[in-house]
């Protein structure tokens, strides 16, 4: 009773947010802008009165943080293995170079922006896996805060938008086949709402192969999860004055994201081919809503005049790494053609 007392408020609040996003969202054409943005934004120009609001506080810590991971697990019911060998190794290949492109790039351009490491962290990850899912799974294992999240979101998702437009342009500029441009959007564009609007206006064979390629590139999470975990262990130990040269151990256990491993106990489940599409679909809707509501409570937490002071820098750094990734997919896939 003292829980539902305490959290209630927020939780529903966050749940019509989500709805009132997600309705909103329908309108706009091939869902270029998806309803976790709107819920983040809408949240975002709201926070100057709820925030006034102490009985939707508890609530709102506990959307943005437990229902979140919640969100991330049910996520896994969406993938399953057997899609990482449907796409094959050629595509693999294009996103283990995408992938270094994201996190080497967006350390180097971090560091000549003199950015936060972990805001820095979060737009590559956004850029390099998808979009806000990683976003969101990643900032609780470094314990970001909700502004980075705001803005790691926001700078990736405006590329989205005009990619969403320019792919399509082009993919046929360059005469490319459906496959190797379901390939290109599939481990370039960031966000899944973006990725189905840019493949599928391409044609419907591309669009498949697209969303295929984006969802295996999503498993990418877990080992990226663990390793940010494993960082901010290490800098959390620096920052508190301890010897590094006496104790270099990291505590496993303690940093773990346990929630990871649900994930992927969800993708085991949907590997199995026993789940039906009707329930596997359930799922999925239901981690989307509770994806929205969550990043609808970190815009509700987050204040604009708090955002600003991280300046233009993260824009310039999604802007660049997301051109980076998009460059390094397409060259890639000329090498590998002529191999």
């Amino acid at each position: 009773m003292a829980f539902i007392k305490k959290n209630m408020g927020g939780i529903f609040l966050s749940a019509i947010l989500a709805t009132l996003s997600i309705f909103i969202s329908r309108f706009v054409p091939y869902h270029i802008i998806s309803a976790g943005v709107f819920a983040l934004l809408i949240g975002m120009v709201l926070n100057p009165v709820i925030s006034t609001q102490n009985i939707f506080i508890e609530g709102l810590s506990f959307t943005s943080k437990k229902i979140l991971r919640l969100a991330i697990i049910l996520m896994g019911f969406t993938l399953s293995f057997s899609q990482v060998l449907e796409v094959g190794k050629f595509s693999l290949i294009v996103m283990v170079f995408t992938l270094f492109t994201a996190f080497g790039g967006g350390y180097l351009v971090g560091k000549l922006f003199k950015m936060n490491w972990k805001l820095s962290g979060l737009i590559s990850a956004g850029t390099g896996i998808c979009g806000g899912s990683a976003i969101a799974a990643i900032s609780p294992v470094i314990d970001a805060e909700d502004s980075d999240i705001a803005y790691a979101i926001s700078a990736t998702f405006i590329f989205d938008i005009i990619m969403v437009i320019l792919f399509p342009i082009m993919g046929k500029y360059f005469e490319m086949s459906n496959l190797g441009y379901g390939l290109w959007t599939g481990t370039a564009v960031n966000d899944t709402s973006s990725v189905v609007a840019a493949g599928y206006a391409f044609s419907d064979v591309a669009g498949n192969f697209s969303v295929i390629v984006k969802l295996t590139r999503t498993l990418s999470i877990v080992p990226v999860v663990i390793i940010f975990s494993f960082i901010n262990e290490r800098l959390m130990k620096k920052s508190n004055n301890e010897n590094i040269n006496i104790d270099t151990k990291v505590n496993i256990k303690k940093i773990f994201p346990w929630f990871i491993l649900m994930f992927l106990g969800m993708v085991s489940i949907k590997s199995t081919g026993l789940v039906s599409d009707d329930v596997s679909q359930y799922v999925s809707n239901t981690s989307k809503f509770l994806m929205v509501m969550a990043l609808g409570a970190i815009g509700l937490k987050t204040n604009f005049k708090h955002l600003s002071k991280s300046g233009l820098a993260p824009m310039f750094h999604g802007f660049i790494i997301s051109s980076m990734v998009v460059i390094v997919s397409f060259l890639v896939q000329i090498v590998l053609k002529q191999v």
